[in-house]
C-alpha cells in the first residue's frame, strides 16, 4: 500500500515538472513588422512598390468579381428567377449568392488557368518582368470579355471615350472594354429573364381568371398560383435548365 503510494506520489510530481517545463518554454511564434524608413537599395522600393500594388487589387477584387467575370449575368438571372417564382426569400440571399460564384468558378476556370500558367508563375519564376506578367494575363480576360460584349455596347464607349476609331479589338482600352461587358452582361441577363418570366405570367393569369370567374375576389391569387409553380418548375426540372442555359451562353 505505502508502494502504490509512493508510485502515485512520483507520478505527480512528474507531472508537475514536465508542465511547469512546458509552460515555462512557450512555443516561438513569427513576428511580423511594418516599418516607414529610407533604403539605400533600390529592390526594398521596388518590392514595396510591388506590395502597395497588390494590396490595391486586392481592395479592387471584388469589383474584378463582379464586373469583368460570369458573375453579373447569373446572379441577375437568379434573382429574375426567383422573383418570377414570388417565393419571397427562397432560396434566400446567401444560397443565391454562394450558387453564382461557383457557377462562375466553373465557368472562368480555363480563364484563370491560361492566365496562371502564362502569366503568373512566368513571373514568380523570374522568367519575365511584372509589367509582362500584368499584360499576359489580361489577354484570356479581354478575349472572354470581348466575346460576351455586344459591339453596338462597345462603339457606345469608344465613342463617349473621345478616342480614335480603333484598328482592331487590342487598340480598345481595358477601361473602354470593362463598362461596355457591364452593360452588354446585364441586357442579356434581363432577356434571359423575360423569356423565364413568361411559363410563370401565364400560371398567374390562368389563375386570375379562374378565382374571378368563381367570384372569389378576396382570394390572393398568388397564393393559389405559388404551388402550381412550384410544382412546373419541379417537372421541368427548373434548376437543370437554368444553370445549363447560363453556363452553355457563355460557350
Amino acid at each position: 500500500m505505502a508502494n502504490k503510494k509512493l508510485v502515485i506520489l512520483l507520478l505527480i510530481l512528474v507531472t508537475l515538472f514536465w508542465a511547469s517545463n512546458l509552460y515555462a518554454a512557450p512555443l516561438a511564434l513569427p513576428k511580423i513588422g511594418l516599418e516607414v524608413g529610407s533604403s539605400d537599395n533600390p529592390e526594398d522600393i521596388a518590392l514595396s512598390l510591388q506590395i502597395i500594388a497588390l494590396l490595391t487589387v486586392l481592395s479592387l477584387a471584388p469589383a474584378i468579381l463582379i464586373l469583368m467575370t460570369s458573375f453579373t449575368r447569373i446572379i441577375v438571372v437568379l434573382s429574375f428567377l426567383r422573383s418570377a417564382l414570388a417565393t419571397q426569400q427562397m432560396p434566400p440571399n446567401q444560397v443565391l449568392i454562394g450558387l453564382a460564384l461557383f457557377l462562375t468558378f466553373f465557368i472562368m476556370a480555363p480563364i484563370w488557368t491560361d492566365m496562371n500558367q502564362n502569366a503568373i508563375q512566368p513571373y514568380l519564376n523570374g522568367e519575365i518582368k511584372q509589367a509582362e506578367a500584368f499584360e499576359k494575363a489580361l489577354e484570356p480576360l479581354r478575349t472572354f470579355m470581348f466575346k460576351q460584349t455586344r459591339e453596338k455596347d462597345l462603339a457606345l464607349f469608344v465613342n463617349m471615350s473621345g478616342s480614335l476609331k480603333p484598328n482592331s479589338i487590342e487598340d480598345i482600352p481595358t477601361t473602354t472594354l470593362i463598362p461596355a461587358f457591364a452593360i452588354s452582361e446585364l441586357k442579356t441577363a434581363f432577356q434571359i429573364g423575360f423569356i423565364i418570366y413568361i411559363p410563370f405570367i401565364v400560371i398567374d393569369m390562368v389563375v386570375a381568371s379562374t378565382l374571378m370567374s368563381m367570384g372569389m375576389l378576396m382570394l390572393p391569387p398568388m397564393m393559389i398560383s405559388l404551388p402550381f409553380k412550384l410544382l412546373l418548375f419541379i417537372l421541368v426540372d427548373g434548376w437543370n435548365m437554368v444553370v445549363q442555359t447560363l453556363v452553355t451562353s457563355f460557350r
